[in-house]
């Protein structure tokens, strides 16, 4: 009997096909075979001591059951869904650490192989931090700017410097429910201990730390990473690029970088061009270095150099069947232990350089920021030597979808108006009117448990049809890539009649992917500069927009998530819900957060019914804001800047 459809991906799904021929066990095969724990993934089942683990199940559990040291059903729901954001606030915080003490090693010339690009990101973060940088050295501004970022990660009392960066009402509803953060290893620990046997047992008390930890990520971790990320490779602006297995080159040596920590991978990227790595290439029998990324690495880079992308998280196996990929090199997160087994039948060389995240088996280069151009030229020679190895024994792919990437807040600020213009006025104005409807951050991850990518590709056409804008970022992004979705051609054939008249006037795509993971800090930046361009809502609460993570797996996501409820954002994630067993979490965090931060998390695992909740939402938003009621192609009048001539005319 054939099996059913794994990955939308036209592509990916050939591969997974070419895999169940050649009797390989990947992701996709491992989902169907293996079913979830429908206790655990309830958040239905604890195991915070050897007591138990307590597993309360039953149609009273919510009233009547409890584990043997009498947690409720809601306090230990509560309880893990708050240490799975622990747990991502911790993964996206500690990249950002190692991105503050980048920058400060840049400042101080320990790390003589990067550089400012953006001095005048830098100077904005200055501002913002009320550091002055009139008259001074760039590399003693930079050094009092990591310095004071490296503090909100060990902060004992106070609040995260970059919380000023929010609407003054969001802010005063942070206060007033006792969630502003301190420091993010400060909520972090404190996170972990109330979770821990016999401390916090109140959901809505446990659930409002799971808040505080998460502004913690949003405002501080994810915030600060994507803007030194920013200063030191420069700040995103629109690019085109490809996207597909069709990337790998017959001819030349092939190098995946993969994982979330994007200084390695600038470093590679600018060593493959070097002239000793080519010529070194050219000596085992390669025509050059063909550079490819995967999962949030490879947004860095090709937001910043038009490097092609393999895809997201269920692309990673896939690349190594195609038997072309000479290295893989891995860093943190969302990287599968399976790697390593799998590239066993083939060639290629996983190495990894995090001492965070070794794999059995693997080639381990330690990265070291003092050392970077050399360990890049380390890993690049790794990978030359390993060209002569390759064997014939791949799916051979030829797929590659045309792209545009590399938008941030900053270009999308200058594409409304020129350098002397810029604002967010146009955006505002064309929401005001009806022209948009709304804005919808479609993200997160692909998941093998669904086709995967395909309810991103479902929504996001969905969603342009609709008039909504949509932004995305990580595997959100690459799902459209696959799909050609980005490119600015896809308004003339699938946007709405408004949507389309704005792509067409500014030239952009539909769908506008800003980053990575932890970038989904310039979606709060936007939706910051949007309230203070007013016509719309004071706040991020109130905005007619949604967050929507369709295929989410991992615990980041839950931190994200987390982040934008309570900032004001309704968020829907979806698959089945982690906090489903209990019927007053699962009303606190769809309820309660709306009521108190006007934002809401909800989860929803039939699309159709993510796309109607969403419209319900920014519907909802328009009719509180007193905007135009949205009819598709007729619109109100818009304000226009008049030049001269057309004044004159007015006035007579």
């Amino acid at each position: 009997m054939d099996k059913p459809i794994r990955s939308a991906n036209e592509a990916a799904e050939q591969i997974v096909r070419w895999s169940d021929e050649q009797n390989i066990s990947i992701c996709f095969d491992k989902a169907g075979k293996m079913k979830s724990c429908p206790i655990g993934s309830s958040g239905a089942c604890c195991s915070n001591c050897h007591v138990g683990p307590c597993r309360l199940i039953g149609s009273n559990a919510e009233e009547e059951a409890t584990g043997v040291c009498g947690a409720s059903l809601p306090s230990i729901v509560a309880r893990n869904f708050l240490r799975k954001v622990v747990s991502g606030t911790a993964a996206h915080s500690d990249h950002a650490r190692d991105m503050a003490f980048t920058l400060l090693a840049v400042a101080t010339g320990e790390a003589k192989d990067f550089r400012i690009a953006d001095e005048h990101k830098l100077f904005k973060m200055a501002d913002i931090l009320e550091i002055n940088h009139q008259g001074r050295d760039v590399m003693e501004v930079a050094k009092d700017v990591a310095t004071t970022l490296i503090d909100d990660f060990g902060r004992q009392r106070g609040e995260i410097n970059y919380l000023k960066r929010a609407p003054q009402k969001t802010q005063e509803r942070w206060k007033k429910w006792g969630v502003i953060p301190r420091g993010v290893d400060r909520e972090v620990c404190e996170g972990m201990h109330r979770t821990h046997m016999g401390v916090d047992h109140d959901p809505d008390n446990l659930l409002l730390n799971a808040v505080k930890v998460a502004l913690a990520d949003g405002w501080a971790g994810s915030m600060i990473s994507t803007d030194i990320s920013d200063v030191l490779f420069g700040t995103p602006h629109p690019m085109r690029g490809k996207a597909g297995f069709g990337m790998f080159k017959d001819d030349e040596v092939n190098i995946v970088v993969h994982g979330h920590e994007p200084t390695l991978a600038e470093m590679i990227v600018l060593m493959a061009d070097d002239p000793e790595m080519q010529e070194y290439a050219r000596s085992k029998g390669a025509a050059g270095i063909n550079l490819g990324g995967m999962c949030c690495t490879a947004n860095e880079i090709l937001m910043r150099h038009g490097i092609p992308t393999a895809g997201g998280f269920t692309n990673q196996e896939l690349a190594i069947l195609t038997g072309k990929v000479d290295a893989m090199t891995v860093d943190v997160q969302c990287i599968m232990p399976a790697l390593v087994k799998l590239s066993e039948r083939f060639h290629t060389k996983v190495v990894t350089t995090s001492d965070k995240a070794k794999f059995t088996g693997a080639t381990h280069v330690g990265y070291e920021e003092h050392r970077a151009a050399e360990i890049a030229k380390e890993i690049i020679k790794l990978a030359v030597d390993n060209f002569p190895n390759r064997k014939k024994n791949g799916y051979t792919a030829t797929d590659q979808q045309d792209l545009v990437a590399g938008f941030s807040q900053e270009y999308i600020e200058y594409m409304q108006g020129g350098r002397m213009r810029a604002s967010f006025r146009p955006l505002n104005d064309a929401i005001q009117v009806g022209r948009i409807r709304g804005v919808v951050g479609l993200a997160g991850c692909d998941n093998p448990r669904v086709p995967a990518q395909g309810l991103h590709r479902y929504l996001a056409k969905e969603f342009i049809k609709s008039d909504v804008l949509v932004v995305s970022t990580g595997c959100g992004s690459h799902a459209c890539q696959a799909a050609g979705y980005m490119t600015p051609e896809m308004a003339l054939e699938h946007a709405g009649p408004g949507l389309k008249e704005v792509c067409e006037a500014i030239g952009i795509p539909p769908i506008l992917p800003l980053g990575s993971c932890v970038d989904n800090s310039r979606i709060l930046t936007i939706l910051t500069a949007m309230a203070a361009e007013g016509g719309l809502s004071e706040e991020i609460g109130g905005m007619p927009g949604v967050g929507i993570a369709p295929e989410w797996m991992s615990e980041k996501a839950l931190a994200i998530g987390t982040y934008f409820a309570a900032s004001g954002v309704p968020v829907i994630f979806g698959g089945e819900s982690p906090v489903g067993a209990s019927n007053e979490v699962t009303r606190i965090m769809s309820e309660t957060w709306y009521e108190r931060f006007k934002g809401a998390f909800h989860f929803e695992p039939d699309p159709e019914k993510i796309f109607d909740m969403a419209l319900k939402y920014i519907d909802a938003a328009r009719d509180a804001l007193k905007l135009k009621k949205y009819e598709p192609g007729k619109f109100g009048v818009e304000r226009v800047l008049m030049d001269m001539a057309a004044r004159r005319e007015s006035s007579l």
